[in-house]
């Protein structure tokens, strides 16, 4: 499945140049004006964090495994990677790694459903934002994703 924008409710947000949000027309106070590639190889999961945060007003682009997610990455370079540690193939720690030396800029918050003390102090050693558990509440996930845009703009 090629990288894709998910979509958000219709008039819930104003878009910026670029297709960018920068205010919400109705909620709490929104995450500005940030970028964000999901990257996950269940389909339902990341059609899931794509429609949640699309519904909060934040662009986001889908990939559904490493490579997809490095193509992307090329394409257009985003403020935020939620990016899943296990997927076949190159895992996330391996993407994790290359973003790292590619696109040093770039926030990457790791999420797995199969947490281990090593791989989460390898991804944190390797550079990652932060490393969160899966099924991680949607105002935790918006919470990191605005510290890591900040982090990214620092």
């Amino acid at each position: 499945m090629p990288a894709a924008d998910a979509p958000g409710p219709a008039g819930a947000a104003s878009l910026g140049a670029g297709g960018r949000i920068n205010r919400r027309v109705c909620g709490e106070e929104p995450v500005q004006d940030v970028d964000v590639l999901v990257v996950d190889d269940e389909l339902k999961i990341l059609e899931m964090y794509g429609k949640r945060l699309g519904w909060r007003g934040i662009p986001v682009r889908l990939a559904g495994g490493a490579d997809e997610a490095l193509a992307a990455v090329e394409e257009r370079e985003p403020d935020v990677v939620i990016l899943d540690v296990r997927m076949p193939g190159r895992d996330g720690l391996e993407v994790l790694a290359e973003l790292r030396r590619r696109h040093p800029r770039v926030q990457v918050i790791m999420l797995t459903g199969h947490a281990s003390v090593e791989s989460a102090r390898k991804g944190m050693e390797l550079g990652a934002f932060d490393y969160l558990i899966k099924p991680v509440a949607l105002e935790d996930l918006l919470a990191k994703v605005g510290e890591a845009a900040k982090a990214a703009r620092a």
